[in-house]
């Protein structure tokens, strides 16, 4: 009770976006800076399963350089600004096999969705906040960028590496005029889909959801902190991340992954 106190409203008359938050950690974001006084718009392809008139949603597809367009129009059209951007919106749809099976569809696809979509929405909301010298921006990346799986999500591994680089230098290029990029790097997150996917795993091979678990975490090269995080857990980082208590925070990436990625 004490830390929502804190908090409350601390971001009272922020427009923010979050790309991706109709489930998983983006849903979870756009719920923490709800509760903190945001006034929260969320997109995606399909509307939530279940409304949520806490949030503005708006349909796109984000992939694509008309999705983005759109985002931008309505928003600014509507709400004449945009203050936080959470970069959300990403994933992996490529097939696994290592690198002799995937296409140039493959490739593509997964950079105009990890890499591409995040750039196109910067460059129509940078403007704006250049010109009030104030604004947040969050990339949303993931452990892969340092730590990939070539059998799986090498594109996507490979996308979120260039999104680490472009975020780092997009922040020195605005922060003298008034505006902080960052970058979260989470491990697995144990979303509705996560769990949806270890109960398929358990069931094909005869075991627990526990036992599921554990297997996937081995795979990853062990979790020290013996779990997933939580969504709610990168959301709070985030929620900490925009807010006036990190003002002087910028250029950098945070790593929240439970102590996967085994190197400094």
């Amino acid at each position: 009770m004490e830390n929502e106190t804190n908090f409350n409203n601390e971001l009272k008359s922020k427009i923010a976006l979050v790309t991706g938050g109709t489930k998983g950690a983006g849903k979870a974001i756009a719920e923490r800076l709800h509760h903190a006084g945001a006034t929260v718009i969320i997109t995606a392809r399909n509307p939530p399963e279940e409304e949520n008139k806490s949030f503005h949603f708006i349909s796109a597809d984000l992939s694509t350089a008309q999705g983005t367009q759109k985002i931008v129009e309505e928003i600014l059209n509507q709400f004449g600004k945009l203050d936080i951007l959470i970069n959300n919106f990403g994933g992996s749809e490529t097939k696994g096999g290592g690198f002799s099976v995937l296409k140039d569809e493959d490739w593509l696809q997964s950079l105009q969705t990890n890499l591409l979509s995040p750039v196109r929405l910067d460059r129509g909301f940078l403007p704006q906040m250049i010109e009030r010298k104030m604004g947040v921006i969050i990339h949303i990346a993931s452990i892969q960028a340092k730590l990939p799986l070539y059998e799986s999500t090498l594109p996507y591994a490979a996308a979120k590496a260039g999104l680490l680089n472009y975020s780092k230098s997009l922040s020195n290029e605005v922060a003298p005029k008034g505006v902080r990029v960052l970058t979260v790097s989470p491990g697995w997150i144990m979303t509705e889909s996560s769990g949806r996917m270890m109960e398929r795993i358990a069931e094909s091979n005869n075991s627990t959801i526990e036992e599921a678990t554990k297997s996937v975490m081995t795979a990853l090269g062990g979790i020290p902190f013996g779990r997933p995080a939580k969504p709610e857990e990168v959301a709070e980082l985030v929620g900490f991340l925009v807010s006036p208590r990190a003002s002087y925070l910028t250029g950098t990436e945070y790593v929240i992954d439970g102590g996967t990625i085994p190197t400094v």
